[in-house]
């Protein structure tokens, strides 16, 4: 374990060495680098692990890796799905990045048939596990393998869309039931677990998925209003309960009924004055309080979202930065708490 906090201590620094800044057009060839080094220093690190299953009995004693032959590193099963992602990403953008062909050897290594069939198995063994956070991330690893302008793109989709089926398999199942949505700073959080769901099902043409999705939004979303974003954030939050399902409302609404939803739902928003301060972390050796990192990169890429979309939010863009700005020097030093997630947060927020 203190290996670990070291190795990533030491990326961190190096990192930040660099004088980072929130400007994604002009990333240096270093930060890249460094930034790729966070999941590539995690994704096959089995301890320490949370593996947050129920045990039916003794045969369920396994390790991580035994349990979860594809996505057994970064704490967690959703961190690995989601330091995978950050392989792809980065990839995706910078093919010529350093330690690329070391990447895409465990890439090809961790997601084979025979491991995506095991992890298939025990989702169908335990259907409500990862439900929707870890769901949401595996759909979005595939939405960037399938964007992927590489050789070994189309055997690693191949092989990762019986894992990406089931788990479309399920939300359908799923959402019907859920009579209520879930509007909370973490994992539970529908509006989040249904973005990346939406995304993937657009991309892949999965038209049973997008419609589900979108009678569901609306039902829960549609007739909301003043949302109470000046509550946020819990202590424990990486979400924001009010963006998240803003960007969720951004994608499903045309852009007439967005324009006059998103008024109702966040007034002040379209106000150029508008400010939110960003979410501080007190304790950095807590894993609950470094969330509050995550927070800042989430709400970040939400808001460079609708700036980027729609006149009379350009602002927002600024606030983005900000909330990047902030948490990035606060990885420094950083633990195997935040280091093992945290990094995938900070990509996308750069660079989606």
């Amino acid at each position: 374990m203190n290996k670990i906090i070291f190795h990533l201590s030491l990326l961190l620094v190096t990192f930040f060495s660099a004088n980072l800044i929130a400007d994604e057009d002009n990333l240096s060839t270093e930060q890249v680098s460094n930034l790729f080094k966070l999941p590539l220093s995690c994704v096959e690190v089995e301890y320490p692990n949370k593996l947050g299953q129920v045990l039916k009995s003794q045969d369920d004693l396994l390790s991580p890796k035994q349990l979860h032959p594809s996505f057994y590193g970064c704490f967690d099963w959703h961190s690995s799905v989601h330091g995978h992602w950050s392989l792809v990403r980065l990839l995706r953008s910078y093919p010529n990045i350093e330690n690329a062909e070391n990447a895409k050897n465990i890439l090809k290594k961790h997601l084979t048939v025979e491991n995506i069939q095991r992890e298939v198995d025990y989702l169908r063994d335990n259907p409500s596990w990862e439900r929707p956070y870890g769901w949401a991330w595996l759909l979005k690893l595939a939405i960037e393998i399938k964007k992927w302008n590489d050789p070994v793109a189309d055997g690693l989709g191949a092989n990762l869309q019986p894992l990406a089926d089931e788990i479309s398999r399920l939300y359908i199942q799923h959402l019907p039931k859920l009579i209520y949505p879930i509007r909370v700073g973490e994992h539970s959080n529908t509006a989040f677990g249904l973005t990346f769901a939406w995304d993937y099902a657009v991309l892949l043409e999965d038209t049973d998925l997008r419609y589900a999705i979108e009678k569901r939004a609306l039902d829960y979303y549609k007739n909301d209003y003043d949302c109470p974003i000046h509550w946020e954030p819990s202590g424990y939050d990486f979400l924001s309960p009010c963006l998240s399902e803003l960007d969720l409302m951004r994608r499903i609404l045309p852009e007439e009924s967005f324009l006059a939803w998103v008024k109702d739902f966040l007034p002040s928003m379209s106000d150029s004055d508008y400010r939110l301060e960003v979410g501080k972390v007190s304790d950095r050796t807590d894993g609950k309080l470094v969330h509050l990192d995550g927070l800042n990169f989430s709400r970040a890429w939400v808001l460079k979202g609708l700036s980027n979309q729609y006149k009379g939010y350009e602002h927002l863009g600024k606030i983005a930065k900000t909330h990047i700005n902030f948490s990035l020097p606060n990885l420094v030093n950083d633990g195997y708490e935040g280091g093992h997630w945290l990094g995938s947060f900070a990509i996308y927020a750069l660079l989606d």
